[in-house]
């Protein structure tokens, strides 16, 4: 069983690749739930929906996230009677939040509602949040702490960050279905998608038996950069980079993880970094990482599984 870990637009692009490389019982998607929280009422669950949504093949292909074809006469009616539109919940979306909140409301954890919603998506790969239990990601600012979504959303990620923190990580345990594989000794490689490692990585990883899985060096892990070039494909990955002192490019995302990661696949365009890497103690392999379609993001999957096989027989 092969484990990704995800979040975002470019954790769920290479998720669908491993989808497309791998058979449902060989993969299992661990998806962040640093960013889910509770608006207008109802518990919403971006990236969880987002990965769900990319699966299926219903995902706006244009933003990333969302639905493809979405309308927003909510948002517009919402609008109009003075209501928070900061936070934009499609027509077809919403249904989604208002049927995951009416059965958290009811007890039933996330990890189930998020099997259903999957099945009845046609979404035959697992894909499993990282903890059931309430795990937020906070943002502290030169402005004050915030809320992620605050940050990320409604203050579009301009205020500086100094830090970051992961409330409810420490004591969270893994979902039963993940511990169960855990427990099982039935993960035999790891994949780190090219997802924000601040935002939608460390969250997983801040999660005590996640973090032991993947820094206890009994299976090999392979991380995909998010930087091309310097630059973040999507999202805040290099302005948050350079505001915590991370570096600028794949070498200081690198860094950031570790002793945690065996082997990178970089983009060609870094390719000159190649040798510094190695000489570090990883082992790297640069192809094209750019997810601009299904087949492009399962060649990227193909290219993490194979480094994936050269680290098992080290």
């Amino acid at each position: 069983m092969i484990l990704a870990l995800a979040g975002g637009v470019g954790g769920a692009r290479l998720a669908q690749g491993l989808a497309l490389a791998l058979p449902p019982e060989r993969l299992c998607i661990v998806v962040n739930v640093g960013d889910d929280f509770e608006h207008l009422g109802l518990h919403v669950s971006p990236d969880i929906d987002t990965v769900m949504y990319t699966l299926a093949r219903l995902h706006n292909t244009e933003q990333g996230w969302g639905l493809a074809g979405e309308t927003w006469n909510f948002m517009d009616a919402l609008a109009r009677v003075g209501g928070e539109t900061w936070f934009r919940l499609g027509d077809r979306d919403l249904a989604v939040h208002v049927e995951r909140t009416r059965r958290v409301r009811a007890c039933e954890s996330l990890s189930k509602i998020t099997a259903d919603f999957c099945r009845r998506f046609n979404v035959l790969h697992a894909v499993i949040p990282a903890t059931d239990q309430r795990l937020r990601t906070r943002v502290t600012t030169d402005e004050g702490e915030l809320d992620f979504q605050d940050y990320f959303v409604r203050r579009r990620c301009e205020p500086a960050i100094r830090g970051l923190h992961y409330d409810g990580a420490h004591a969270a345990q893994p979902s039963p279905m993940l511990s169960e594989l855990i427990d099982s000794g039935g993960v035999d490689g790891i994949v780190i998608c090219p997802s924000n490692p601040w935002l939608s990585v460390a969250p997983i990883l801040a999660i005590p038996a996640l973090h032991r899985l993947v820094a206890g060096r009994e299976v090999p892990v392979v991380a995909v950069s998010p930087i091309i070039a310097g630059r973040a494909v999507k999202g805040p990955a290099r302005k948050i980079m350079n505001e915590l002192g991370a570096g600028k490019d794949t070498a200081g995302i690198v860094a950031h993880y570790g002793a945690l990661v065996d082997g990178w696949v970089i983009d060609n365009k870094d390719l000159s970094l190649s040798a510094s890497i190695e000489s570090a103690g990883y082992r790297v392999l640069a192809t094209e990482t750019l997810m601009s379609t299904p087949q492009h993001a399962l060649a990227l999957a193909k290219a993490a599984l194979s480094l994936l096989d050269l680290l098992k027989g080290r």
